[in-house]
């Protein structure tokens, strides 16, 4: 299917009563799971590209000539523009259709990866390739997310949004043993070919297939106001607790998710003394562990929001609890020395850090009309984002300037921990999405028919 920026959203054909196979029912229910596949996808994509500097750490420095301050610098560039996009992005989506920008950012960061196979291109190419890619990449979280929203009702959410924030863990389990062979095989340049190019054929499928769903805003005059659709004040969304915590929570664990993608396989490799392929293996295991956690607590929520009493606690006393357990793991990870241990609690315990980045998306998404979800989504990627860009580059000079370097990785992990626990706490006492929609006057969007099953 071709899209356009105005096209107007896909609706069933059919009645919502309708079923059976060739219904509106069966048609919806069919493009939703679709598109959420399809954004699953290219949210593995969106990941691969961020693990190809971790992988590749080694092997870029080593040619480059960069210390790991340097190289953090050029890793943190990656975030420059990334906040900035996510924002202005996000109001776009009140203009141009969601369909229509997922296709630009795929298309733009795919392109941004390709000079890197040129031989000549050197630290400056890297930072300004990375820049441009995390200026495509930056609004695609909370675009691809918005798109997502526009084809499940408000309790039928968790589990498709769980879904797509498993890309994160998917992009990494996928890639990791992937690229680590291309860059064993033909070298770290064509590890960025590879991704540039799978982009560029995601590209082509979302062209063909990509499509609004039932309950997407409108566009124009209606999304600014103008039409029956409720609106509240920017400031207010922003300022509510439900937006501050889930902000800083989705900051926290982004923190360490991007730590991770930058500096664990360094950190493995000089700390605990695994190979290249070793500390790949692990990687992919912890993505898979990242993964399993991620769908686990979609599965829970779903089946929770099935029940009215414990939708109110599931977002902050569950997401808050399950956090303050993963700061106890990141601690226990800095102190212990085995390496088994290690590997354990990043595959496991750890793992939990991930729960905020769906409860974050869902939370905010409950607090806001339809109309301003793009935008309100953009500001908390605008946020998260911004711990994209002073970890790889805080770690890499803690690493620097500490007398070893298990020293400096020590103190990073702990300073870790002490986020995480901070954000869990926060969570546990202020993210009440219910309770701030009913204070903000903002009705719970209903399931679409064929979804409520």
């Amino acid at each position: 299917m071709s899209i356009s920026p105005g096209a107007a959203p896909t609706r069933a054909a059919d009645g919502p009563g309708a079923t059976g196979p060739g219904s509106g029912t069966d048609r919806v229910r069919r493009g939703a799971w679709g598109t959420t596949w399809l954004l699953l996808t290219f949210m593995l994509v969106n990941f691969a590209d961020k693990t190809v500097m971790g992988l590749a750490a080694g092997p870029i420095r080593d040619e480059l000539g960069l210390t790991r301050g340097e190289f953090g610098t050029a890793q943190s560039s990656f975030f420059a523009l990334f906040s900035l996009a996510a924002l202005g992005v996000s109001f776009l989506t009140r203009r141009v259709r969601t369909t229509v920008l997922l296709l630009a950012m795929a298309l733009l960061w795919s392109v941004a990866q390709l000079p890197m196979l040129l031989g000549a291109a050197g630290f400056g190419t890297l930072v300004a390739t990375r820049v441009l890619l995390g200026a495509a990449e930056g609004p695609a979280a909370p675009v691809a997310v918005h798109h997502l929203h526009g084809w499940f009702g408000q309790k039928d959410r968790t589990l498709p949004t769980a879904v797509l924030m498993v890309g994160a863990a998917g992009g990494v389990a996928v890639s990791a043993p992937l690229l680590t062979v291309v860059i064993d095989v033909w070298g770290w340049r064509w590890a960025f070919g590879v991704v540039g190019l799978v982009g560029l054929v995601w590209a082509v499928c979302w062209q063909l297939r990509g499509e609004e769903g039932p309950l997407a805003p409108p566009l124009g005059r209606a999304a600014s106001g103008g039409g029956d659709a409720p609106t509240v004040p920017y400031r207010r969304l922003l300022l509510s607790g439900t937006w501050l915590t889930a902000a800083f929570g989705a900051f926290a664990a982004y923190w360490l998710l991007s730590a991770g993608l930058t500096w664990a396989p360094d950190y493995l490799h000089e700390v605990s003394g695994l190979s290249l392929r070793q500390s790949g293996a692990v990687v992919t295991a912890t993505a898979v562990g990242n993964a399993v956690v991620l769908l686990g607590h979609g599965l829970l929520a779903r089946r929770a929001s099935r029940k009215e009493s414990s939708g109110r606690r599931a977002s902050g006393l569950g997401g808050g609890l399950v956090m303050c357990v993963a700061a106890v793991a990141i601690a226990a990870f800095a102190e212990v020395d085995s390496v088994g241990v290690k590997i354990a609690l990043m595959v496991g315990p750890m793992a939990l850090t991930n729960v905020i980045l769906t409860v974050s998306q869902t939370a905010v998404a409950r607090i806001t009309p339809s109309t301003q979800r793009g935008v309100v989504l953009g500001a908390l990627a605008f946020v998260y984002a911004l711990a994209g860009i002073l970890s790889p580059l805080v770690t890499g000079r803690m690493v620097d300037s500490a007398a070893t370097v298990p020293a400096g990785y020590h103190s990073a992990y702990l300073l870790m921990a002490g986020l995480v626990a901070v954000a869990g706490v926060c969570a546990v006492c202020f993210l009440r999405p219910e309770r701030d929609a009913a204070r903000l006057g903002v009705p719970e969007t209903p399931p679409t028919a064929p979804l409520a099953h």
